[in-house]
């Protein structure tokens, strides 16, 4: 998914059984609007992040230095190893 604004973000969509987890640990991890911070490691790099809920799932940012580090174009498939807590 894509969000174009004066800088464009890629995101990711996380699939229902890592967001049913989110979702339950989410309390006691937000530190507001449901906002979870997170690590996201795609391929050799990791970065700091926050995770945003939106509706059923959450939405995984990545980062443009992610993103050219790993070679990342819009419309790739990635697996994402995300850490929280």
């Amino acid at each position: 998914m894509e969000w174009r604004g004066p800088a464009p973000h890629y995101f990711v969509v996380t699939p229902p059984d890592v967001s049913e987890d989110l979702r339950e640990l989410g309390p006691t991890l937000t530190y507001g609007w449901g906002v979870i911070p997170a690590r996201v490691r795609l391929g050799t790099t990791t970065l700091s992040t926050a995770l945003f809920p939106r509706g059923e799932y959450y939405m995984v940012p990545l980062k443009v230095a992610l993103r050219r580090a790993e070679g990342a174009e819009l419309g790739d498939v990635v697996r994402l190893h995300l850490s929280v807590g």
